[in-house]
């Protein structure tokens, strides 16, 4: 499979995670694909089981997908994930396999304060 047409299907599946389409949003995982959150230990295997975990969520979630980037087996996207009005800035790396994501990685980061020492050195991010 062609980067564009893995780029692609990286789109299609961000924005159905947006618009809590779980058909299209899993469409994009070999059925036995495996989920790993490494903060909370957990591991899910097969794509009907990642599938069902998100499902089950209760919470209202948006995704707003800040780049992506990859080639080939290996693609990361940096977005922001918030539940109920809470962002959580996150990082997505997918491992393919024949155009399937074979294993993904997911990390976790919440918002804090910029930090006053360093102040002199940064600029706001938008």
């Amino acid at each position: 499979m062609q980067d564009q047409e893995i780029r692609a299907a990286l789109d299609r599946h961000w924005a159905a995670s947006d618009a809590n389409d779980f058909q299209v949003e899993h469409d994009i995982y070999r059925e036995d694909a495996v989920l790993d959150y490494p903060q909370s230990g957990e591991r899910i295997r097969g794509r009907y089981h990642i599938q069902s975990s998100r499902a089950a969520q209760p919470n209202r979630k948006r995704f707003k997908v800040r780049r992506i980037i990859g080639a080939r087996d290996l693609w990361v996207t940096e977005y922001i994930l918030t539940y109920d009005g809470q962002p959580s800035y996150t990082v997505s790396i997918m491992e393919f396999i024949d155009g399937k994501v074979a294993h993904e990685t997911q990390y976790f980061g919440d918002p804090f304060e910029p930090g006053r020492s360093r102040a002199q050195w940064v600029e706001r991010m938008p």
